[in-house]
């Protein structure tokens, strides 16, 4: 039997809007995310069996009004929080744009196994977490799920089955550094896939239909 999965990005947060923060998993949503995310309950017309928020606190602000709307509703955390390959202590107090020489020099390097300053991700474990989701999306019983997670992460899903994700070589990297460059998948967008039940993943073009451009609340 196929189940349908929505991967859903979170709403603008302060790092997006190049605001300064604290800690990549306390970067919140702006006033603007917090409406995007309100705007998230329209794209659905039945009720999940499933809601899963990654534990950075932005993807639970963007799920809080779909959870509400379908209370009372089964809701779990996963580790699907973001690829945060830089070290924490690097946003202490800075802006995308702060963090941007540090970030070019991580992906010059193109070490998967490194963990920038010690503790910041690294993309053999960001993969390894990935692959981890959908094993636990295949394995869960219910048939309607949805996820609030992050952009790098929930593309990092999309394009392994697009390329056919093996192991972590800086190949691999690269290749995914492109992806990423080339494929936008804009604030509280809509991944839907069905898994289906010969063992495939069927993937549809990222939705955003449910937020309204004419209030700014799409970036083309």
């Amino acid at each position: 039997m196929s189940k349908a999965v929505w991967f859903i990005r979170h709403g603008e947060s302060v790092s997006n809007a190049n605001l300064p923060t604290v800690h990549p998993a306390a970067s919140e949503l702006t006033e603007k995310g917090l409406r995007e995310a309100e705007y998230v309950v329209q794209a659905f017309t039945t009720k999940p069996d499933l809601i899963v928020v990654s534990p950075f606190i932005r993807a639970l602000q963007t799920a809080v009004p779909t959870i509400n709307h379908f209370d009372p509703v089964k809701v779990a955390e996963w580790p699907i929080e973001e690829f945060s390959y830089l070290h924490p202590e690097r946003y202490n107090g800075t802006t995308g744009v702060d963090r941007r020489p540090a970030a070019n020099a991580y992906w010059d390097r193109m070490n998967p196994l490194e963990k920038e300053g010690g503790e910041g991700d690294s993309f053999a474990d960001m993969m390894a977490r990935v692959q981890a989701m959908e094993t636990q999306l295949w394995q869960a019983p219910e048939q309607f799920i949805v996820l609030f997670s992050h952009g790098l992460f929930l593309r990092a899903f999309l394009w392994m089955h697009f390329v056919g994700f093996q192991k972590p070589t800086p190949e691999m990297m690269q290749r995914f550094l492109l992806f990423v460059r080339s494929v936008r998948m804009p604030n509280c967008s809509i991944l839907k896939a069905q898994f289906a039940g010969n063992g495939g993943i069927l993937f549809n073009p990222f939705d955003t239909a449910h937020i309204p451009k004419k209030r700014d609340l799409i970036n083309e």
